[in-house]
């Protein structure tokens, strides 16, 4: 097997909340993840025209306190459960952490969008932003 090329992922902007570190957090966002504040880089800033209050989005990000050597993980970290590969499940812990996280807008000024709910912590980068396609069920 060859190692493909690397390739790099710049953040576009961070995460602020009141979660400050992986065990406060939910595992899902709908689990009572509070909303979070999204600092956008003002190099990007003008990427975020188009974005109302109301809608729905995808914010990517990188889970930058995750183990990137684990292949396998008890789901919903359940040691009664039995151990299933990174791929089958929603697990932050992964060879390319990457968060995907549906969120609404709930306030947008300058480069700050307040957005919700999130289970992100404090200081998570933001690789991307997508819009939610009304007619995809793949979001």
């Amino acid at each position: 097997m060859t190692t493909p090329p690397a390739f790099s992922v710049l953040p576009i902007g961070f995460i602020r909340s009141q979660l400050k570190a992986r065990n406060q957090a939910p595992r899902q966002g709908h689990e009572g993840a509070p909303d979070v504040q999204l600092e956008v880089s003002a190099d990007f800033v003008v990427g975020l025209q188009g974005i109302v209050a109301g809608q729905e989005i995808i914010i990517i990000t990188w889970l930058h306190e995750a183990q990137r050597e684990k292949l396998n993980v008890h789901p919903r970290g359940d040691v009664s459960q039995p151990l299933a590969g990174v791929f089958s499940t929603r697990s932050p812990d992964r060879p390319n952490p990457l968060g995907l996280h549906r969120v609404m807008v709930r306030e947008l000024a300058g480069n700050r969008l307040r957005i919700g709910p999130m289970e992100a912590i404090d200081g998570t980068p933001v690789v991307d932003i997508k819009p939610v396609l009304s007619e995809s069920t793949d979001s």
